[in-house]
């Protein structure tokens, strides 16, 4: 306490030897190393927690390439009846395809060009035109005292409608071949065999025909004539004949 003149003034100032620093500061000081202390031990300790973060992230990201992969290998057991209807599908187009094309082949085997024998046996073509021509040249042709002999002739070479038709019309030319003293010859130009079978044959033939009467000049004609054969007891037997 201090006295000044006329005035007393207490001193409140703290004398720096007998007042004591108050430790109230201290602890606040001696706590905060220690609270950072333990803040940054807990930090240190919550590390390890933030390292394992990623090793979490890598089990999640492994568990979603797995799910990935589960997922992918889930959709194939749905894609295999596809490709197993896919694969019957193209079992069916296949097979299908080959009976198409089987019965195509089999067609052109069986076309009218690749049986017709007259393109290919030469031997034969010429057998059935011999004997074909010659059996129209001599039913075809008669005099007035040859009438009888042709027409057993015929019955020899012509068989069927052919042979029916003939009969029909030759018994007017055998009365008038008497009557007027008419001749006829016939000679065959070309015969031509458009389709030769196993035991068929058709034909395209030409004729030319002479009539001759008596006393009078000779007419002469051209025919022609479709021809229909049969192969009978080894020999070429007329069944139809058409006129053109």
């Amino acid at each position: 306490m201090k006295r000044t003149a006329g005035t007393t003034v207490t001193d409140t100032s703290p004398d720096p030897e007998t007042e004591e620093v108050p430790k109230t500061e201290e602890p606040r000081k001696s706590r905060e190393p220690r609270e950072s202390k333990e803040s940054s031990e807990s930090e240190q300790s919550e590390e390890p927690g933030g390292q394992e973060e990623p090793h979490g992230d890598g089990e999640d990201a492994g568990n979603g390439e797995t799910e990935e992969a589960t997922g992918t290998t889930g959709a194939s057991p749905r894609r295999t009846p596809w490709l197993r209807v896919l694969a019957g599908v193209l079992t069916v187009a296949l097979l299908a395809t080959g009976a198409t094309l089987f019965v195509m082949g089999q067609r052109l085997r069986d076309t009218p060009a690749t049986s017709n024998h007259a393109l290919t046996d030469t031997e034969a073509t010429d057998r059935v035109t011999g004997e074909v021509g010659s059996a129209l040249s001599k039913v075809f042709s008669y005099g007035p005292r040859s009438t009888a002999a042709t027409k057993e002739t015929a019955k020899r070479v012509l068989a069927g409608k052919a042979l029916q038709q003939y009969a029909a019309l030759y018994g007017q030319v055998e009365k008038q071949a008497a009557d007027q003293k008419l001749t006829l010859t016939t000679q065959v130009v070309h015969a031509g065999v458009t389709r030769l079978g196993t035991g068929s044959a058709h034909l395209l033939v030409f004729l030319d025909q002479v009539y001759e009467r008596e006393g009078k000049a000779a007419t002469t004609a051209a025919a022609q004539l479709s021809v229909t054969a049969e192969l009978r007891g080894g020999r070429w037997v007329v069944v139809e004949i058409t006129s053109r």
